[in-house]
């Protein structure tokens, strides 16, 4: 069975999730207080992997790689928000980070090996751009971001958004998953894609 353990950070309560590995721990996503809650939790981490990179998933990225050393994995299109410190500020937002280059460069695959667990990489953008979601198949274990929430979804009014192709991914990638699989969202409650095909006001 799968070990994994949750911090929300940061002052729009984003989720992180750390998960053992077989070759040792990964995060996904570092929000605000991640590398503070990493060390307290006696976490040496191995490697670092983004969902996407809207503010508050990255605000540790930076602190975390001093830290800990580690690799950092990233899809394509959310790297320059990561990577370019006055791309939040492009967009109006007063938001400054310290900047990061990936070591990792991470897009849609039917099986990748992370530190000996393998993940499929699903790419659902229409929330932010190069967005990812992360499933074991295995364990029925989906680590979806901003994607698909309990009884919501992302949104998509933000620069890059779009509804529609939302929507239609989260229909098309992740409903086909199975229905017992448990979905840990970017931000708010775990849910399971069964209750989000039954319920979601959003996408049914």
């Amino acid at each position: 069975m799968i070990n994994y353990q949750a911090f929300t950070g940061g002052i729009f309560e984003t989720n992180c999730y750390a998960v053992e590995a077989p070759e040792g721990w990964i995060l996904f996503d570092a929000p605000d207080g991640a590398c503070d809650w990493l060390v307290g939790q006696g976490i040496e981490l191995r490697l670092l992997l983004l969902t996407h990179g809207h503010i508050d998933h990255i605000q540790d990225v930076a602190k975390i790689k001093r830290r800990f050393h580690c690799p950092l994995g990233v899809h394509p299109d959310s790297a320059p928000m990561i990577s370019e410190p006055d791309f939040f500020r492009d967009y109006g937002f007063q938001f400054e980070i310290e900047p990061v280059q990936p070591d990792l460069l991470i897009e849609a695959t039917p099986s990748r090996d992370f530190l000996g667990m393998n993940f499929e990489v699903l790419e659902v953008p229409g929330h932010c751009p190069g967005s990812l979601c992360f499933f074991s198949r295995e364990n029925e274990l989906l680590i979806g971001g901003d994607v698909l929430f309990a009884g919501g979804v992302g949104r998509c009014d933000l620069p890059g958004g779009d509804g529609d192709l939302l929507f239609a991914g989260i229909r098309e990638k992740l409903y086909s998953l199975g229905e017992n699989v448990t979905v840990l969202p970017g931000h708010g409650p775990s849910t399971t894609i069964g209750a989000e095909r039954r319920s979601n006001p959003f996408v049914r």
